[in-house]
């Protein structure tokens, strides 16, 4: 068999995360249209018969404002070393940016061959796929181009076939029935952050995380607490609504999805708390699970 580690770069909402939902064709990560949805390292699990790929899903990296923001990039940086490939995803839609030409900058301190998945592609002609293409590999010498679309699953078959070709090891990481390495308390306040996307104003996201503090497994329900931390009162605010009505918005829209991935029936209780400058303080920063790499 053949088995590797295959990293995941790229700017912010160029569609990392959908794109490994897609590969391991289960929801490992949560998706948005908030640029900066992933903070964390995800890891997905691909198997087949005679192979078995571990997909790392960094963070967007972006220039930091912020001691969270610095602990992210380096995440994502901590990823171009030591693997059989890197994807260097990139929006098709959008075109070659800034941030796309200090990721490459970034990538030429890799020994390990580059891939250059160019996604979104259900968005654009062909023409533009061409030209994206010369555009791109004038500046880097990818190992292969892969134009693909994560949402429609165009071509991501054909991109799968193409990382095989850099996969170096024969050794199982990880069971046949796996497809993450994230432990479920992640996963269960990685949906509350998602539910709490779709329910909030654009800026209200990034001055928020989620952190499961209780779990408590019986015959026929789960009692879970989820603690949305917060940098402001009036966010706070924002979040529990009016008479409470969009964190019971929030609470319903987590809790249909954790019985579905949970397999029972959830009694769910979310805390909206306050921790001023959270970002900034690194007691807070590694209790909420971002380590510094």
């Amino acid at each position: 068999m053949k088995s590797g580690f295959v990293s995941l770069i790229g700017r912010p909402n160029v569609g990392k995360s959908t794109l490994l939902n897609t590969l391991i064709n289960e929801k490992i990560a949560i998706t948005s249209k908030v640029a900066g949805t992933t903070r964390n390292i995800i890891q997905g699990i691909y198997n087949e018969k005679d192979y078995q790929i571990v997909f790392l899903d960094t963070p967007g990296i972006i220039r930091p404002i912020n001691k969270l923001g610095k602990i992210t990039n380096k995440q994502a940086m901590s990823l171009v070393k030591d693997i059989d490939c890197l994807l260097f995803v990139v929006d098709a839609s959008a075109g070659l940016g800034k941030g796309d030409k200090f990721i490459m900058e970034v990538l030429k301190k890799t020994e390990s061959p580059v891939i250059l998945v160019l996604n979104k592609i259900d968005k654009i002609s062909n023409e533009d796929i061409l030209y994206n293409i010369t555009e791109y590999k004038d500046l880097y010498p990818f190992a292969e181009i892969v134009p693909i679309s994560a949402l429609t699953k165009d071509n991501v078959a054909r991109l799968i076939e193409v990382i095989k070709k850099y996969l170096k090891d024969d050794v199982l990481y990880f069971p046949r029935n796996m497809t993450t390495s994230n432990s479920k308390y992640f996963m269960i306040s990685e949906i509350v952050r998602e539910k709490l996307f779709d329910v909030t104003v654009e800026e209200i996201p990034h001055s928020l995380t989620c952190h499961t503090s209780f779990y408590e497994e019986k015959k026929d329900i789960i009692n879970i607490n989820v603690d949305i931390i917060v940098d402001r009162d009036t966010i706070k605010k924002i979040i529990i609504g009016k008479k409470g009505e969009r964190l019971k918005e929030v609470g319903s829209k987590a809790r249909i999805e954790l019985e579905a991935m949970l397999g029972k029936k959830i009694y769910l209780e979310l805390y909206v708390k306050t921790i001023k400058n959270w970002k900034d303080k690194e007691r807070y920063i590694k209790d909420l699970g971002f380590l510094d790499y």
